[in-house]
């Protein structure tokens, strides 16, 4: 493809994106398609020549997006919203042209001080201590991998990245019973072990129990283990619990273990001041995560990981061997030494464009819109009587169930998976389910940035509509 027909066809392709855009509410929020479907329109074998991107562009519209689950439909209420705003689509463009490799600040120096700087814009919208400092992760499952590594470094004087942990005993990670899974897999990758994974209780709010938490350590310091990290959450997965961070962060400093504060998702909206309080005693947390990309109308993936001490995540993860010396040195930042990765993408970019493009007011305001639907909708469903929220919801995410009179408790597991598998079948609405205190729970989450107040009317609707036609006779 020479430029002049580049140039054709990314005009044509962006045509076709601000079209996408503007009728996204046409599509079906949900895939509706089986497995296997798109496999089968998929020829067995690579071509042997090549193809003109017209019937490529073409394929594309026929095979691929009827295959796609819309995550920027205002009806996708399912997961965690994941943000795409125009500003955020744009910078992703001119990323993908550049086609830079960002791995130290010589392969591209605005790249590096761009995230430089664009870490501390967050650093100072969420409200974080000065001396915290960080980097743009790909997502928070790199970036709590990437804390766990660090404190077990720093527990052995990072002489176990060369001795292995094969002498250095069980090393024990604390975490709440609502903690992510992606904790879970952390612990096998660092190499500590899913078995030494201690999940604590939680108490009327789903929270971890400080007393809890200590009780667990020193019974394992008794039995001759390690205590390593605790994970502390910031509206879980499940239903968005808030951990209490200073009572957390006590006892860590009491027993040297690193804390790190997984707010993958709520963590947004510390930049609201009325939202602070989930951050109090931040200032004893040695590494914190938030998605951008989830609440903040960033692209995906966009994932800023912040610790307390530089040093010892670079000590963690520097190796330089002869082909990445730089005549720069110390002297500035190679984020290659911050994580996992070597090759890094320019997501700072977009990043940019998007704090820039709303500014603090309108990020502020795009968020209170989504936490006033949930909040009002979950008052609607609570009011009811047959309907009944499970969990409480402080944020833009709640969690209910459809409960009509004289129904076992398996009766109603039963109705809830039937009633979330028949609203996403409407290609209207698109929810996902949990399990709270052994209650089959649906999950409703606003957040999409085409999200207004008559989709949610127009979402309940559905719901009220679709589970009473589930009990009629």
């Amino acid at each position: 493809m020479d430029n002049s027909e580049f140039r054709r066809q990314a005009h044509k392709f962006v045509d076709w994106m601000a079209d996408y855009l503007d009728n996204i509410e046409d599509y079906p929020v949900k895939a509706q398609v089986k497995p296997g479907d798109i496999a089968a329109f998929l020829p067995d074998s690579p071509p042997t020549s090549g193809e003109d991107m017209d019937t490529i562009f073409r394929d594309f519209q026929d095979i691929i997006l009827p295959g796609m689950t819309h995550w920027q439909h205002p009806g996708f209420m399912a997961y965690f919203p994941a943000n795409a705003s125009p500003p955020s689509v744009l910078a992703e463009m001119l990323t993908s042209t550049l086609a830079a490799q960002c791995m130290s600040w010589q392969t591209s120096p605005a790249a590096t001080e761009l995230e430089e700087r664009m870490m501390d814009w967050l650093r100072q919208l969420t409200g974080l201590p000065e001396g915290f400092v960080g980097c743009i992760q790909d997502t928070a499952s790199t970036a709590t991998l990437a804390a766990l590594l660090c404190a077990r470094e720093r527990l052995h004087k990072f002489s176990t990245n060369h001795s292995g942990l094969s002498i250095t005993g069980t090393h024990t990670t604390y975490a709440s019973a609502e903690v992510h899974s992606s904790v879970d897999k952390a612990v096998r990758i660092a190499g500590l072990g899913s078995d030494n994974l201690r999940k604590i209780p939680v108490d009327a709010n789903f929270a971890m129990i400080p007393e809890d938490l200590e009780h667990a350590i020193e019974s394992d310091l008794i039995a001759g283990c390690v205590p390593t990290c605790v994970v502390a959450t910031l509206g879980s997965t499940s239903l968005s619990a808030i951990d209490p961070i200073r009572k957390i962060g006590e006892i860590c400093q009491k027993y040297n273990i690193w804390l790190h504060v997984d707010a993958a998702w709520a963590g947004s909206a510390l930049i609201l001041p009325e939202f602070r309080w989930m951050i109090d005693g931040v200032e004893l947390a040695d590494s914190l995560v938030f998605n951008p990309h989830k609440w903040l109308l960033t692209q995906f993936d966009c994932s800023a990981f912040f610790v307390r001490d530089k040093a010892a995540l670079i000590q963690t993860f520097e190796i330089l061997p002869e082909y990445l010396k730089t005549r720069e040195g110390d002297r500035v930042n190679n984020y290659r030494d911050w994580g996992v990765q070597l090759g890094r993408r320019f997501r700072a970019l977009k990043l940019w464009f998007v704090l820039r493009s709303y500014g603090l007011e309108g990020l502020q305001t795009h968020l209170r819109k989504h936490i006033g639907f949930c909040q009002n909708l979950a008052q609607k469903v609570e009011e009811h009587k047959d309907f009944e929220l499970l969990a409480p919801h402080p944020l833009a995410l709640f969690c209910f169930r459809f409960k009509p009179a004289g129904q076992t408790e398996a009766d109603l597991d039963a109705l809830n998976e039937t009633l979330l598998e028949k609203l996403n079948d409407s290609g209207r609405l698109y929810l996902t389910q949990t399990r709270i205190q052994g209650q089959y729970a649906l999950r409703f989450v606003s957040g999409s940035p085409y999200t207004e107040q008559h989709h949610i009317d127009e979402a309940w609707a559905l719901i009220q509509n679709m589970a009473q036609s589930l009990t009629k006779k």
